[in-house]
Order: C-alpha cells, then structure tokens, then sequence
C-alpha cells in the first residue's frame, strides 16, 4: 500500500468509527444525504442512468429498478462515469495485469469469478478504494486491535492470489512498511502452509471460513502451532461447526466478516451477535423474489445494495444474490447499525429436483449444515451433478460409514418431497477449490442453461464473490 493510500485509509476509518454511535435519526438523514448526492452525480454523470432511471429521477427510492450484473456489464461503457474507461480495454488490462497494477495508471480493477454466471468487473479509484478498504478495518479495532504504526502486526492472509480478486488486491494493500504481511494461496498444498504459518507466527490470520476450519483442526492435530490474536473469516459462509473448531483451536471466536467484490457488505463485533451492516457506507435491501422487503427474522431471495461511495461505476439497488436474514433484536454492543444474524448462501448455490409430484422442490444451501455439520470430519461440500449427488468429505473420521451418511442425505431430501437420484459419499484428501481458491459448501454443476427451466423456484439472480 502506498503512503498516500494508507494515509487515506486511516483517515476513512477514523470517519466510520465516528458514526458507529448515531442515533438511528442522525443514521437515515446521513443516508438520504449521501443517496442524494449519489443520485445526482449518476445522472450528471452516466448516460446509463439517465436512461435507466428515465422519469424516475426524482421519484422515492423504492421505485427505482433494480440493477443486476449482467444488465452492468452489458452497458458498462455507458454506466461508468469516465469517459476514457472502455469495457474492452479493461478486459485486456485483467488478462495481463499483477496485483499492484493500476488500470490508466489510477483504476484498482477487480472482478468477480463468474463461476456462477457472467463476470463482473469493477473499478475504485484512489478515494473509492479507501473507502471499500476502510469498513474491513473495523474489525481489528473492534477486536481490540487499533492499528499502531509503531508495532506493526505480523499478518497472514490465506487467500486468493489471483491479482484481480479483491482478497488479493485488499491483502496487497494492506501489506505495508507498518504491517508486516505474508500472503498464501488455499490452493497451495496444506502442509506447506503450516509449515510457512509456524515459521511467521502471525498475530492477526484472516483466511477463507473453510481454511480457517482446517487450520483449525491441523492446530488441534498439533502440526500447526500458532497462537493469532485475531482470526478473520473472510468471503464464504462461516458454518457453526468450523466456528466451534476455532474457537477449540485458539480459545477466541474468529470475527466474521461479509463483503463482496463490489462493496464491503458487514463484519461481526466483540459481542458476535451478528454481523452489523455497515450503514454508513451502503443502503441494504433484503428482499423476496418479487423485489418486496422482506422482514426480521426471514429469509430474502437476494440482497439489495446501494453502495454510496461509489462515482466511477455508480451501483444504485445493484443485486447480489446472497440469502440472509436480518435479525429481530439489537445487538447488545449497542452501536445502531441493522443486524444480519444469517447468511444462507447464493440464490445459485440451491439444489433443485423432481418432487414425488412431478415439479420442482428447492433445497436451500442451510438445509445440508445441521446433517453434515456434526459428522466427525475436517470439511464437506455438496455437488449436484446431472444424474447424482455427490458428498465429499476430508480427513473423515475412520468410524464414519458413507453408505450410511448417503442414506440418511437420501431419507432427508425425500422427507423434503425431493425425488433423489443416486447420493455418492466420498472419502477425499481435500475438498477441491475454485480457481480463486474458494470452496463452496454447496453447488451446482447443472448447467445454467438447464437452471434456467428453474427460475421460478429459486429466483433469477447474478453471481458475487
């Protein structure tokens, strides 16, 4: 990170931690301000919501369509606010950018994996890239762990080195003359990263949720022996059994943050009650298929945000696809920002089959925890295939019979009015990963094109990170 940006990062955190204790008045007037302004510089300038918004430029915000990544990137030239920015030389810059590299010597450029669909691509400038760094920064602070230029932390960062992930450029950033960091690939082979862990001993470890579960029990296996301050688990679902196995391994319950390539989203307290929404910096929407708000307490279809730092790529109601469920009580640190006390997962991470009555049931990614969760393994992950379900598991206890677990999977489903082709459970060294170094408890391998019959039943939603 260079001085000017560490400078500006300090300085957007020290704006962030000044709004943590607004009354819920002095919150909604600041949103409505900054909404304000993010309206009339979208429609000054960018062509796209001029049109977009067409006759809707001074309605309630509630009205406004909702934007979604493929609509994004198929007007992306006309969307973006600087002229000299082009889709084609953008996709040139990603093809061979490092992680440093700058797009016209300004831009950080990061994009989203497109696994689950079409690739987004997204650009901050030097102010808008503080600002995404910024609310990340809370985490430590809420932890205990101000950053102290004099004492810099030595830090671990166990993911994705692919330079246009945003986990690779916000560890680059965040690797300075005042914090010592060492970076690390999931995909590298697990021993040579706790061989690398043991030699940094690091203070703070921030890692995917799944390598911070198999850290874990390397920990408690007595090969790896770190003694972190602070875990941080970063861009996949955070299950309740790989929190349990942390907080074995280190006798601290690892902070869970939320973000997606397109804006920090929410990050967990010293109360770990939730994850508080960061209010400040976006406008949430949790929202049915419809696009209704959905209440406390229940699920939505997909998340809706505004992102109110944004101007080079203005995302106003932008979707993302993630399923989460607000809480219905404060959390008791008091700070006033709104609540997740769950995320489910991606609209495309639902399984969907033949019921017993010829249509279609949806299995909702949570379904798979409280049955996979318990059995006595280091990791699992669901696939669903054309004609199969496959269940990998790594470091599977001996004791454990994969017919019996298929078959109790199989039973499960069918109570749920799923017709079930054949349940494969696998013994395996370790549960493969993305490209970006991810591993996804639940997905698909059903083509898009075959989902797509599927829309009506599980929503119509973009990918995220």
């Amino acid at each position: 990170m260079s001085i000017s940006t560490l400078i500006r990062t300090g300085l957007e955190l020290r704006r962030l931690r000044s709004r943590e204790r607004w009354s819920r008045a002095h919150l909604d007037s600041y949103q409505s301000r900054a909404l304000d302004q993010l309206r009339r510089f979208a429609y000054s300038n960018s062509r796209f919501y001029r049109i977009f918004h067409r006759g809707l430029t001074d309605r309630p915000f509630g009205e406004l369509p909702i934007l979604t990544k493929p609509v994004l990137m198929d007007n992306f030239d006309e969307l973006v606010t600087d002229p000299s920015v082009r889709l084609k030389q953008v996709e040139s810059f990603l093809a061979g950018m490092a992680a440093a590299d700058k797009f016209l010597g300004r831009y950080v450029v990061t994009s989203t994996s497109g696994t689950t669909g079409r690739r987004g691509i997204f650009l901050s400038n030097a102010r808008e890239w503080a600002s995404y760094l910024a609310p990340f920064a809370r985490s430590p602070v809420w932890a205990g762990l101000a950053p102290n230029p004099a004492r810099p932390r030595r830090t671990a960062h166990v993911v994705s080195t692919v330079p246009w992930s945003v986990s690779a450029r916000a560890a680059a950033s965040l690797g300075t003359s005042f914090s010592s960091a060492l970076r690390l690939d999931p995909t590298e082979p697990l021993g040579r990263i706790v061989e690398q862990l043991n030699d940094w001993q690091p203070q703070v470890l921030t890692c995917y949720a799944s390598v911070a579960g198999i850290l874990a029990s390397e920990q408690l296996a007595g090969r790896l022996h770190i003694s972190p301050e602070l875990i941080m688990t970063v861009a996949e679902v955070l299950t309740p059994e790989q929190r349990t196995r942390i907080e074995q391994a280190w006798s601290s319950s690892p902070y869970n943050v939320y973000g997606s390539t397109e804006s920090p989203i929410a990050a967990e307290c010293e109360r770990h009650s939730g994850l508080h929404i960061f209010e400040d910096v976006i406008i949430p929407e949790v929202v049915d298929r419809a696009g209704n708000p959905v209440p406390p307490g229940e699920y939505g279809d997909r998340l809706i945000i505004t992102v109110l730092f944004r101007r080079t790529q203005p995302l106003i109601r932008y979707e993302i696809s993630d399923m989460v469920r607000l809480a219905q009580a404060p959390c008791p640190c008091g700070r006033t920002f709104g609540l997740i006390d769950e995320v489910q997962g991606r609209v495309e991470e639902v399984l969907v089959f033949d019921d017993v009555n010829g249509g279609r049931v949806a299995i909702d990614p949570i379904f798979f925890e409280p049955l996979l969760g318990p059995i006595r393994a280091v990791a699992w992950q669901v696939v669903q295939e054309p004609d199969e379900l496959v269940v990998r598991f790594s470091g599977l206890s001996d004791d454990v019979s994969c017919e019996q677990v298929g078959e109790m999977l199989k039973n499960s489903l069918m109570a749920r009015g799923a017709s079930v082709p054949v349940v494969r459970v696998l013994k395996v060294a370790q549960i493969p990963r993305t490209d970006g170094g991810k591993a996804p408890l639940v997905k698909s391998n059903i083509t898009q094109a075959t989902r797509g019959i599927f829309r009506s039943a599980v929503g119509n939603s973009p990918d995220r990170l």
